[in-house]
């Protein structure tokens, strides 16, 4: 079965042909910087790599151009349309409806649609995936994964707010977490890893949206997103955690609408609040040269990090591993040793010569006799969401 898996992120697309049950990747592509005039589009069939830069001005315009690309006579994988049977849809918020991987249907993207509010940044480009692909891959099933379902296993002390029972009950308001495809990936693959060293384990995933897990056995039992994909950690744009207190301010002291403070809370805030800027590479290369706000907002994210890191052992009742993962997670050693600094009372101690070595395999960073390991595990969500829709299907 031949499953094209469509991962869109709040400012990515990425999309592998993959064939199951072998898990052949027949192709691999990337598009970056969506939104900008200067989008970064890579398309990589047999270790051949084409890319070019050209403006994606949204969602919608560069799935177009994956769609085109997978269909080319000279680098693309598929004569006809027929050939997908499937298409996998990552979507990010599923609410309390959505537990378990779903073939589409319009109850479904209705479902979908009620809950942008709870995701602007990734529901609606989740949905115009799905749309499109419906209309080019017309014999194909569109299958929905939710990057909440991971995290059902959550105990209620975790997920519950406190206030009143009503709206927990009556309209499902409670801590959702999100990223839950890569954290089940990169959790199943350290455990796989480890072996019985792996009851209590802290999943970090770092890219322009960011997310920590603890998993307990194989399970979530916390998640630093919530209601919606936005508190939490310190990301690209959005802010993560802040007291309740400063929307209210915004609102009746400097008189900002509501949908400013949204706008501001997950557009304008976050590193690039911080920086003028939401890529990493950009950033950790001005503070090296000496950008004092850059090097603020790196102390501000790691600091964040540590403190999860800190509150999530004692939810586990002790921590045998944390795994980094995801494009920053992966890729930048300096977040890494940050995020590790002034760990040891924990047993966290990274050895920063094994860390600066780049590699795209599972690696060890620890020093040697540190009692927690400190591993970096390639998420591959596009796996994990063939995995399921394969799973479904046959």
């Amino acid at each position: 079965m031949n499953i094209l898996v469509l991962n869109a992120g709040s400012s990515s697309l990425k999309y592998q042909l993959i064939e199951m049950p072998s898990q052949t990747v027949k192709c691999v592509g990337l598009l970056e910087r969506i939104g900008m005039d200067d989008a970064i589009f890579t398309h990589e069939k047999d270790n051949e790599k084409h890319s070019e830069v050209l403006p994606i001005l949204n969602h919608e315009i560069g799935l177009k151009k994956v769609a085109k690309t997978l269909m080319d006579a000279n680098i693309g994988v598929i004569n006809s349309v027929d050939e997908i049977q499937a298409v996998g849809h990552r979507v990010v918020h599923g609410g309390s409806k959505f537990s378990s991987t779903v073939v589409v249907t319009e109850e479904v993207k209705d479902s979908i649609r009620e809950l942008f509010d709870l995701a602007p940044l990734h529901n609606p480009a989740n949905l115009t995936g799905i749309e499109i692909a419906e209309t080019i891959f017309t014999s194909a099933k569109q299958i929905a994964i939710f990057d909440t379902a991971f995290h059902q296993t959550m105990p209620k002390e975790a997920y519950q707010y406190a206030i009143p029972n009503s709206y927990l009950e009556e309209h499902q308001i409670r801590a959702y977490g999100f990223h839950g495809t890569s954290h089940k990936y990169v959790s199943e693959k350290a455990i796989e890893y480890l072996g019985e060293k792996s009851k209590n384990i802290i999943t970090i995933h770092l890219g322009n949206g960011c997310s920590m897990s603890a998993i307990k056995d194989g399970k979530s039992i916390e998640n630093s997103l919530g209601f919606g994909p936005m508190n939490g950690l310190v990301m690209g744009t959005r802010s993560g955690d802040i007291d309740q207190s400063v929307i209210f301010f915004l609102m009746k002291k400097l008189n900002k609408t509501i949908d400013e403070v949204n706008n501001l809370l997950q557009k304008e805030s976050g590193m690039m609040g911080l920086t003028g800027f939401s890529d990493l590479r950009e950033i950790e290369e001005k503070a090296n040269n000496g950008d004092v706000k850059c090097q603020n907002a790196l102390n501000l994210a790691a600091y964040r990090i540590k403190k999860y890191i800190g509150a999530y052992t004692t939810a586990l009742n002790g921590l045998d591993a944390i795994v980094f993962t995801a494009g920053i997670g992966e890729n930048s050693s300096l977040m890494r040793q940050m995020s590790c600094e002034n760990l040891d009372v924990l047993g966290i101690e990274l050895d920063k010569e094994i860390n600066a070595i780049r590699s795209k395999e599972i690696r060890e960073i620890q020093k040697e006799n540190a009692k927690v390991k400190i591993l970096i595990i390639p998420t591959n969500e596009e796996i994990e969401i063939a995995k399921q829709s394969y799973t479904l299907l046959k």
